[in-house]
Formats: structure tokens, C-alpha cells, sequence
């Protein structure tokens, strides 16, 4: 049996869930089991417009829903998990089981770990450790900036390497390799050391050109770093530049969208007061209430700019500048 699992691309979690479903789907369902996966990423309008559903069995994973018949499997833990109220009625008339949103998890790897664990008898024990790292990852639960950004660990290495990759045919492989070898190995296999590096020396230019282009007031910091290839950079530098505030807007453009990032800071000393889902649900993004993204079309940039500009003014407690 083929069975097709779209992910959420380039995101160390996304990945993680692939490769743990993966191996809930060979324990528990089918151990003859043939594997393909396609990345799926956030943009501006349909977003399965394209995407085929071409497997025997289809999951999508650490993304939002679809209704559309093929769809067998589904977790994510979005609180903006539904592109459409008609979407969420769907969701909850399925009687399945199994289909999973719960958006109190962290990370979706989690979810599927335990989901699976409590409804099919999944032991995710070999994948401890995958699991772990995606939760912490995908939950900003890092000890400090300086851990998040300075990457001392084999994990941080390879989501660095996972968020900077756009070989899709590599991607899908990290995602082979998730399931067979602790992440200490992976960073060691020649193809992601020598991914790394670049990344690596990219990674501190970002460090240099956000501090260059930040705006810092009222506890949140606002940059455009549109004149630059920066889409993938790490979100906790603004915290690791300016550790006393609580909030971040972010605004970067790549080949396929111009994209917002609304962010808080794990570390802040000042509580947040804002849930950034909803934030970015008013432009037509989503996320969860501590963090949050909006896509437009490359060509929307200006656009893009005005409601960065709002959604900064209102973080900074004045909606009306």
C-alpha cells in the first residue's frame, strides 16, 4: 500500500511528524507500508490547490485541514487549523477516528506520539529523543535565547539544516533517516554537514542584518528585512538582540510569498497579553496564540508593509498610529 504524507515543509516538526507517523503507520497498520511525502507550505489563496492525493492511503500532518474525500489521516495542533468554517463542521462530523486536532500539544510530533499511543497502542519509545527535541523546538521551550540561537546542539544544527534546504528530494530523506539514526549521526552524514555550514555562516550575517534593520519600542520590535534571502531565519534572534521584549514582527519576502511573522518572546520579562493567532487570523493567517504568520503574493508587498505597520502600532498598545 502507498501510503502519501504531506507535511508541514521545512519545519523540524513538520518533519519529526512525518517520520513518526510513518513508524505508528509500519507498527501498527501496515507493516508493508510504502512511503512517499510531499512538503506542503503556507502562501497566499487555495492552499490544496495542487496537491494531488494520489496515495493509496493520504495523511496530512502539523498542517491545516482539508475536506477533500481522499484525506485519510489527519493530526495538527493550530489553534487556526481550518481554512474555512465549512471546513471545521467536516472535521468534527468525521467519525474516523482518525483524524486528530488538539491545539494545547506543542508540537504536532507529540500529538501523534500520544494520540497514537492512546488509541492504536503505539509504542513511540525508539523515537524519544526525535520527540523530545521537536517539542521543545516547535514550542520555543529553550532555556534562553542564547540556546535557541546559538546551536549547540545536534538538533538546533538540523533544523537549521531542515528551514535552509529547499532540495525536496534531501527533505523528504531527513525524514528516513529521523526514524533509523539518533540526531548526532544525522548532523554527521556528509550531504547535512556540508548543508550546515553555509547555513551556519548565513545564520550570523542574519544575526547582523536583523540588529541593523530592528525597531525597537514599547517592548516589541519591528523589522523589514524584504532586500534580503532571509525567509528562513532563526525567530528567537530578535529576543537574543533585544531580551526585553515581548513581542516581534517580522517581515521577509521569498520567490513564492511575502510573509509577516508575529512573535512573542518565551523569555520576556513582561507577560503577553495579546494571542497572536487571532492577531494574524484577521488578515487571513493563523497560528497559535504565542506565535502567528500571514502570506500574501510576492507582489503584495506594499500591502504586506501597511498591515505590519497596524499589527506593530497595536502591539505596541497604540491600534490607531
Amino acid at each position: 500500500m502507498k501510503m502519501k504524507i504531506y507535511f508541514h515543509n521545512n519545519c523540524f516538526d513538520g518533519l519529526a511528524s512525518a517520520a513518526v507517523f510513518s513508524q505508528f503507520h509500519v507498527d501498527c497498520i501496515d507493516k508493508k507500508s510504502v512511503f512517499a511525502y510531499e512538503g506542503l507550505a503556507h502562501r497566499a489563496g487555495e492552499l490544496f490547490l495542487d496537491v494531488r492525493f494520489d496515495g493509496d492511503q493520504n495523511a496530512i500532518v502539523d498542517f491545516k485541514y482539508s475536506s477533500d474525500p481522499r484525506l485519510t489521516w489527519w493530526f495538527d495542533h493550530h489553534q487556526s487549523a481550518f481554512l474555512t468554517q465549512e471546513d471545521e463542521a467536516h472535521f468534527r462530523a468525521d467519525r474516523s477516528g482518525r483524524k486528530f486536532h488538539d491545539p494545547t500539544y506543542r508540537s504536532c510530533t507529540k500529538l501523534i506520539a500520544e494520540m497514537c499511543g492512546k488509541h492504536f497502542s503505539f509504542d513511540s519509545g525508539r523515537l524519544t529523543e526525535l520527540i523530545h527535541w521537536a517539542d521543545i523546538i516547535d514550542g520555543a521551550q529553550f532555556e534562553s535565547a542564547q540556546a535557541a540561537v546559538e546551536l549547540a546542539q545536534p538538533a538546533m544544527k538540523l533544523m537549521m539544516v531542515v528551514e535552509g534546504v529547499r532540495d525536496s528530494e534531501k527533505i523528504c530523506g531527513l525524514i528516513r533517516e529521523f526514524r533509523s539514526r539518533p540526531l548526532g549521526d544525522i548532523i554527521e552524514i556528509p550531504w547535512v554537514r556540508d548543508a550546515f555550514n553555509p547555513l551556519y555562516e548565513r545564520h550570523l550575517e542574519s544575526i547582523d542584518i536583523i540588529r541593523r534593520h530592528a525597531e525597537y519600542a514599547d517592548r516589541t520590535v519591528f523589522f523589514d528585512i524584504t532586500g534580503y534571502e532571509l525567509e528562513g531565519y532563526n525567530k528567537f534572534i530578535p529576543y537574543y538582540l533585544y531580551p526585553e521584549a515581548t513581542y516581534c514582527v517580522g517581515l521577509s519576502l521569498s520567490s513564492y510569498r511575502t510573509k509577516i511573522s508575529v512573535g512573542s518572546n518565551p523569555w520576556s520579562p513582561v507577560p503577553r497579553t495579546h494571542n497572536l493567532a487571532h492577531l494574524c487570523e484577521r488578515h487571513g493567517g493563523g497560528g497559535h496564540p504565542v506565535v502567528g504568520a500571514i502570506s500574501f503574493p510576492p507582489a503584495a508587498l506594499e500591502k504586506a508593509r501597511v498591515i505590519a505597520a497596524e499589527i506593530t502600532a497595536e502591539l505596541r498598545g497604540n491600534p490607531g498610529a
